[in-house]
């Protein structure tokens, strides 16, 4: 039972270790990932500052930075408290093994003394020659070398927790360093972080000066979205009527005595087929899960009714997400799906919706097309260019998912968004 017992606490601190190990893991890809895309919107803010005329532009891609700045240290912070947890599971081995190797010292000591003061051959000789019978002869024998066994497996355990003991202590020297890697690179991202927020500071006075005008660009702004919204919504109506008529000619030709009613055609829900049922059930079940519209980028613009970052009294509308990118990126399909229109916004502004069975994705702002109407699109297939704006040097895409006409947050849907 008490070796059932310490395996059971064996087993116990290897999965513990392991588990350990692997949230180490994780959280050095996450935070490699995270300095990654610090280095992107650094490259990104330098272009911007060089066009950006407005300082508002300036400011919203420089929240994205801070922000991924406080993700990283609070990365780092987890790492460290990670490992402080490991360092004190190892330390508490540490000084379990010194106690164990004294009392086996101890004990051996003992052990030694005493062999030494009974190891001449002849007491050995005479302790097994007076014996009362042969049987008690035998067994004195069997102990003598039981007892030569037990203090040879003593030497042994005393070197297998010397061992261990040393590779623990090596363990521990690492780890302290490594503790201390992560303590210093904290103290240097939180000086950063500092710096940037100061930057944001002088932004914000900036800002305030012009105010009124700018809370009348923003409006302005957001009068010409709510224009284009109502375009993209009467595209994806027609797209749903068009849908119906077809699944109606098809259900009359399979069934020509059957009746269809004017609402299954002109419904804003779309009656799904057998194969549009497929596309939709496998397009929700990476719900989640799909890639993003671009290769790299950052959300500078959220789903929904929200403050707007600059002038938090000035609440604004985002049907979707703003992503911006890099200059020269392309906007790519999040899911295999057929194109159902190509709109002109402008002659510099264009959009893509692609069906996917009842739902709808939305790719606006792209200075060129590479699809057209009817066209089938496989997961990450470049769609089209995403265009720079002249006067800001921005580049962002703008993302749009509805069922139908219901509209949803991207980011239920876009993996780690």
């Amino acid at each position: 039972m008490p070796k059932f017992i310490l395996s059971l606490i064996l087993i116990c601190q290897t999965s513990l270790m392991w588990s350990q190990s692997t949230q180490q893991e994780k959280l050095e890809e996450r935070k490699a990932q995270i300095q990654k895309e610090i280095r992107e919107n650094e490259a990104l803010l330098q272009s911007v500052k060089k066009k950006e005329k407005s300082a508002v532009n300036v400011f919203i891609v420089q929240i994205n930075k801070i922000k991924l700045k406080e993700n990283l240290i609070n990365t780092t912070e987890r790492q460290t408290k990670l490992l402080s947890n490991d360092m004190y599971g190892n330390q508490m081995k540490i000084n379990k093994l010194n106690r164990e190797l004294a009392v086996l010292k101890e004990d051996y000591a003992r052990m030694i003394v005493k062999s030494y003061k009974s190891r001449s051959e002849q007491s050995r000789a005479m302790f097994i020659l007076s014996s009362n019978s042969f049987l008690q002869a035998y067994k004195r024998i069997q102990y003598m070398k039981q007892y030569t066994n037990y203090r040879k497996l003593q030497g042994e355990e005393i070197k297998s927790k010397t061992d261990q003991l040393t590779v623990y202590n090596q363990k521990l020297d690492v780890q302290k360093t490594a503790k201390q890697k992560l303590v210093e690179e904290n103290e240097r991202e939180r000086l950063s972080l500092l710096k940037e927020k100061q930057e944001q500071e002088k932004l914000v006075k900036t800002i305030k000066k012009d105010k009124n005008k700018i809370a009348g660009e923003i409006k302005k702004k957001q009068q010409e979205a709510r224009a284009i919204d109502k375009q993209i919504d009467k595209l994806i109506r027609e797209a749903i009527a068009e849908a119906n008529r077809k699944a109606a000619v098809e259900n009359a030709k399979a069934n020509p005595k059957a009746i269809v009613s004017r609402a299954e055609v002109s419904s804003s829900k779309i009656v799904l087929t057998t194969e549009t049922k497929i596309v939709a059930d496998n397009f929700r079940a990476n719900r989640g899960k799909l890639p993003w519209p671009v290769e790299k980028g950052f959300v500078s613009s959220g789903y929904g009714d929200h403050p707007h970052p600059v002038i938090s009294s000035l609440m604004v509308h985002n049907s979707g997400v703003e992503i911006t990118t890099n200059e020269g990126a392309n906007a790519r399909a999040v899911f295999g799906g057929v194109v159902t229109s190509v709109l002109a916004i402008s002659p510099v502004n264009k959009a893509v919706v692609i069906q996917h069975g009842d739902y709808f994705t939305v790719y606006q702002n792209l200075s060129s097309v590479y699809v057209n109407k009817g066209d089938k699109v496989s997961i990450k297939q470049s769609i089209g260019k995403i265009r720079t704006n002249g006067d800001t040097g921005k580049t962002i895409v703008k993302f749009t998912i509805s069922q139908n006409t219901t509209y949803d947050n991207p980011a239920n849907w876009l993996y780690n968004m």
